[in-house]
Order: C-alpha cells, then structure tokens, then sequence
C-alpha cells in the first residue's frame, strides 16, 4: 500500500521524537520515500545525520535555504509529497497550525500544501489536557487534518497520562489508511484481545498468558486496509492501536456487553484469550491466611462469546473468526471447535511453553475453514496480522 508514496515528515520536538527513527525505517521497509524536516526543536533529540541517513533523502531544516530554495522552493517541497506527517506534533507546533502562522520551515511547509496532513501529538499530559490544546485540535480536525494518537502511559517527565506519542507502526497504519481507501473502506470489523481477569477477591484474579499482542496487530492491520474497527480489549501488557475505537473491559462478562453493545459489524475475530471460569464466590475483601486451611473457590463457567455471536439469528457477522490456543492435537481440537462453536474461522496455534508463543513476538498458525486448513510459516505477529487482515478483506469482497 505504501510501495512509492512519498511522506514528508516534519519532526518535532520533544523526548518522543526519537521514534521518529524507526517510523521512517518502518516506512521505507514498506517502500515509501520519506523526505524528512528538522525543526530546531527537534534537533535537540535527534541529529541531522541520523534522520538524513535512515530515510536515504537530503534534510531539510532552514526556511531562507537560499540553495535549497534553487533545487527545490518550499512551495514545490510541500506539495510533492502525497501526505504530509508531522510526528511528533509538539503543542507548539499544534498552536502554529490552528492559528495559521509561518515563521520557520515547518510551519511554512504546512500553510503552503495542498496534500492531507496527519499529526501524531506527543506532549506532556497536562498540556495534552491544557483547553487551549484541545482548541487547537479541534480546529485542526475541522480544517480536515487527520489525527493518530496520542496514548496513555508512562512518560519520560515521571507523569502517567494520555500524552505519549503513538508507536511508529500505529502511525504507519494511520498513514497507509490516509493514503488509500482501503478495501475495507465502509466496513466495520470487531476484534477482541488481551486476557480476562476473574477476581479471586480485590487484589487476586484468575487469567490466561495472553500478552494482547496479536490481537492489537490484527485491529492495527484492519484499520491499515481502511476498516472501522472497535477494539475490546482485556487488560493487556500492550497499548492499544490509536487508530480504532476501544473499549477496555476486565472479566469475560464485561467483554460480553461491550461486544454485544458494539455497532453492527461486517466481520468479528475473537483473538481474546478469555478465561473458561470465574469464582463465584470471589471475595469482597483480601482473603487471609487464618490457619484454619486453604480458601474453598467455587467456579462457574464464564459465557461463551464466541459461540454466541456465531450463533446469532439476528445481527450476525458475516464472517465469525475465532482463536484456538492448544498445547496437544492442534488441528484435531481447533477444528472440533469451529465446528462447535459455529464460527467461520478458526485461527489455531500451538502454544505449548516450548514454543514461545504466548507472550512472544512471533507466531505459528493454521487457518481452519469450511474448505480445510491452510498451514502458514512462523511469522512475526505483525506479519500474521497483515496476513489475516487481507484475507478477510478478501472474504468481505
């Protein structure tokens, strides 16, 4: 999708901009030429020579350039490229664009284009909360400029918040979105992941080794191909995409509501390791160790999500994928659970602890269908995704 587009990126100051790096090497392994500008700001964090040397392109940085302004004006520069990127978009540069100044290259670079504009904010959280920043969004959405991010967590200032710039191959999803329809423009797809967690009392809970990783790569690579996507997501060790709708649950029974309560879907895929049981007689304080013996924990079987949305008479999905995660007789097991459950697909992988695919980067799996299996090589989880995503892109056509 990116193969010969041409992204100006305009990276701006701020501890975050050192992501910009591995956005422009994402960019260019997905064969996209990337035209970098340096504000000043910016080029506290990270050197000329190293944004030059990773998008393979000339820098630019300094709007009186008189050498620069023969090659190429930066009328010209700015209206070359098809999307213009400015990650991160630090909240000054925010307020020069919704106030409509020019005073330096990037600025000026993005008053002069004609082409779309995608910002990526990265910023501390009071000033992502700060009214004047959320005026200034708002403007810029009602110019038209696009959006990806930011996320919440940790940030380098010691604070927890919504601020932090979206991770590079989010903001390579929004820019591949950007620039194509997609062929899932006008579908919207639902996708669960992460584990469940069953209370055990306030502090103690019962789930599976599900990192969220895969599921957050399958959303990413949907939305990549220009789907809308509402992600509902158990409490996962990885941050959600920034370019879907989330809706964040704890237990199996709020994942059930949120996907029961989610807009008509085109398509679902349940990558969500929900666990099969809750504790019905889960605590309402921290249970102690009395010396009389161990607690008695009586469990009960958590609601079946996925057959009951592939089971559905009414508002069913066209196409229903779910997951098998088994440790013994893959094909055998995953395929007596589609068959069961009644759903279309069935994703199976082996994640027997040798493998290393609970929690890791990579994964290994067979797609079971109607027709049979299909054995695919082991791949990183963001290739699985990419791969899944098409297919299903393919079964909506």
């Amino acid at each position: 999708m990116l193969a010969d587009k041409r992204i100006l990126l305009i990276i701006g100051g701020g501890i975050a901009a050192f992501k910009s790096l591995d956005l422009i090497r994402r960019l260019r392994e997905r064969g996209a030429h990337v035209t970098p500008v340096l504000t000043r700001a910016g080029s506290e964090f990270v050197t000329p020579l190293s944004v030059s040397a990773l998008a393979g392109e000339k820098l630019y940085q300094d709007l009186f350039d008189l050498t620069a302004e023969a090659e190429m004006g930066h009328i010209e520069l700015s209206r070359a490229a098809d999307l213009v990127v400015v990650a991160p978009a630090t909240a000054d540069l925010m307020g020069k664009m919704a106030a409509g100044l020019a005073n330096d290259l990037a600025s000026t670079l993005l008053m002069a284009t004609d082409k779309r504009v995608l910002i990526a904010p990265s910023m501390n959280v009071r000033m992502w909360e700060h009214p004047a920043t959320q005026r200034n969004l708002a403007t810029l959405k009602e110019d038209g400029v696009l959006c990806v991010g930011p996320t919440e967590g940790d940030m380098a200032c010691g604070e927890f918040g919504y601020g932090r710039l979206a991770e590079p191959m989010d903001i390579v999803a929004a820019i591949d979105a950007a620039l194509s329809d997609g062929p899932m423009k006008g579908k919207h797809v639902l996708v669960t992941s992460g584990p469940t967690h069953e209370p055990i009392d306030p502090v103690r809970y019962i789930a599976n080794r599900s990192s969220g990783a895969q599921g957050t790569a399958i959303a990413r690579a949907l939305a990549a191909l220009g789907a809308d996507v509402t992600f509902v997501t158990g409490p996962a060790d990885v941050a959600p995409p920034s370019n879907v709708r989330v809706v964040k649950v704890q237990t199996a029974a709020e994942m059930l509501d949120a996907v029961m309560a989610a807009p008509a879907a085109d398509a679902a895929v349940f990558a969500a390791a929900v666990a099969d049981w809750h504790v019905a007689n889960a605590g309402p304080s921290k249970i102690k160790k009395d010396g009389n013996g161990l607690p008695e924990l009586r469990f009960a079987e958590n609601p079946d999500i996925l057959a009951t949305v592939s089971q559905l008479t009414k508002g069913r999905p066209k196409l229903v994928v779910g997951f098998a995660a088994e440790t013994d007789d893959v094909i055998a097991n995953a395929t007596a659970k589609r068959l069961r459950k009644g759903c279309d697909w069935i994703v199976a992988n082996d994640v027997s602890p040798a493998t290393g695919i609970m929690g890791g980067a990579e994964n290994d799996v067979t797609l079971i269908t109607a027709d049979g299996s299909e054995d695919w090589p082991r791949m990183g989880k963001d290739e699985v995704a990419t791969r899944l995503a098409q297919q299903i892109a393919d079964a909506l056509l």
